[in-house]
């Protein structure tokens, strides 16, 4: 089945759903040949909705064993197995939607298609349900003291509720999740289901000529009695931006960057790269297509392709090329400067930077430690010199990375093009306590994101860095975190 048509029918399905024809949204969904992760958490919160509680179990599988890091399948799944009484096996998967949280105290699928927030209270709370079932109290009580550090305010009392539960050792409510609430399609995809005619058709206001019926980008010519009739050839649409070229081939996308198309469209190609891929816009919308999918298409010879569509051809698509690391769409066709060609290279490693809050900095595989260390200077906008920096939480004269530290250690412990160091800084100086900068809370924040700084009216911000012109990233009260810029003005030091 074609990426278009199940698109069609999962938008079909979620579209039943809203009008609660269940059963329909079901059937079509069952329809769909080889249904992605998303799909089939889709049919298993159906099953589970009509309690078809080993068909629920089915689908969830296939969930999971699609994308392994959904940590809502597990999360449903837990459920499914709950409500047959198989505890431990619950247990086991509500453990696994807490791992898959990666510390985090929520999860929100809003970017994925789904309306829902998996708290890590939540989960706590039904591995302690689960724990309560099988006896174990005190494991039980554990969880939910777990959740108690990691709670909203909204779950609150939710928590607090089955705290007394379990001291009193009596079971408590399954948190579940609405099962109406369904994953659904990229919505720019679904509106590329229909077919759009943005330039409409040129229509001939006055001519001289009897039934002409000349139409086409070029406007009317002037016209001599007796003269030719002959339709003239369209003119190159030289307002559009990108060379025009006609998609031959399907091509379904496999990342965010990379564009879905069918045969018969006109894409614009921006840039062609040497791994053959092309970075094109079509109805407004820029991504990445294999070239050699694409036809160049001249203007000029559009009056010809008026007569009839063209053909699909018969042949295979021809093999997808291999994707280049780093590679994203150009927005013009400037030469790439030198720091984007060094971006592009496979060697570019992301290291995490364990501080008193956490960051990220890129650096290429192999590099000199004064380099790395330059990085991280940077961005905490402290000496070099100050900087401390450690293969591992113990901060041992062994593990420390320095200027003499042989990187080829280092870089051994990269994985998947990721390497974790920790970072220590000296105590500041009366010099760098003049460098800071200070901000004051005009107005307080409030926030339960938890990557975001909370305060109150009137509190000083020790400010880390600009993440855009209107957030800013903080320090304040002991806490690290982002917060809106227009709340906040900067004062002196000696103003404090």
């Amino acid at each position: 089945m074609s990426f278009v048509e199940t698109l069609r029918r999962w938008d079909e399905a979620v579209n039943c759903v809203d009008r609660q024809e269940l059963s329909e949204a079901l059937r079509i969904l069952l329809s769909i040949q080889e249904p992605n992760s998303k799909i089939c958490f889709d049919i298993g919160c159906l099953h589970l909705l009509n309690q078809d509680l080993d068909a629920a179990e089915k689908a969830f599988d296939c969930s999971i064993r699609k994308d392994e890091h959904l940590a809502i399948a597990f999360f449903q799944r837990g459920i499914t197995f709950y409500k047959k009484k198989r505890y431990e096996e619950s247990l086991g998967d509500f453990q696994r939607a807490f791992k898959a949280l990666r510390g985090n105290q929520l999860i929100d699928y809003k970017a994925l298609g789904l309306r829902y927030k998996l708290y890590a209270c939540e989960i706590l709370h039904n591995m302690a349900l689960a724990e309560a079932q099988l006896g174990n109290w005190e494991k039980a009580q554990d969880h939910l003291v777990k959740a108690l550090d990691l709670k909203t305010e909204a779950k609150l009392n939710l928590i607090d509720r089955a705290l007394q539960s379990i001291l009193k050792q009596k079971l408590f409510k399954l948190v579940e999740f609405p099962s109406k609430e369904l994953f659904k399609p990229n919505k720019h995809y679904v509106a590329e289901l229909e077919k759009k005619d943005y330039l409409g058709k040129a229509k001939v206001v006055a001519s001289v000529v009897p039934q002409d019926d000349f139409s086409g980008f070029a406007p009317l010519q002037p016209q001599v009695e007796d003269g030719p009739v002959q339709k003239k050839e369209p003119e190159v649409f030289r307002t559009l931006q990108g060379e025009p070229h006609t998609v031959l081939f399907e091509f379904v996308p496999e990342t965010s960057d990379e564009l879905a198309v069918v045969p018969g469209n006109i894409v614009f190609v921006l840039q062609k790269d040497a791994d053959n891929w092309a970075s094109v816009v079509f109805n407004e919308r820029r991504g990445l297509v294999p070239y050699n999918y694409l036809e160049r298409l001249e203007l000029s010879l559009a009056s010809k392709q008026n007569e009839g569509e063209r053909a699909s051809p018969s042949r295979p698509p021809p093999t997808r090329p291999e994707r280049k690391q780093g590679f994203t769409p150009k927005e013009s066709r400037a030469a790439p400067t030198q720091q984007e060609d060094a971006q592009s290279t496979d060697n570019l490693c992301i290291v995490k930077v364990h501080f008193t809050f956490n960051f990220a900095v890129s650096v290429l595989c192999g590099s000199p430690s004064v380099i790395l260390i330059d990085k991280i200077s940077k961005k905490l906008k402290v000496p070099s010199a100050s900087i401390t920096l450690s293969k591992s939480p113990d901060a041992k004269r062994q593990n420390e990375i320095s200027a003499n530290t042989e990187m080829d250690n280092v870089w051994h412990n990269v994985n998947n093009r990721r390497l974790t160091v920790w970072c220590k800084v000296k105590e500041k100086t009366e010099e760098k306590l003049k460098n800071e900068i200070h901000l004051v809370a005009l107005h307080s924040y409030k926030s339960s994101n938890p990557e975001d700084l909370s305060f109150d009216e009137g509190d000083t911000i020790t400010m880390l860095s600009r993440v855009n012109q209107d957030w800013l990233e903080g320090k304040c009260k002991g806490n690290t975190g982002i917060f809106p810029a227009s709340f906040v003005q900067e004062v002196p030091v000696d103003g404090q």
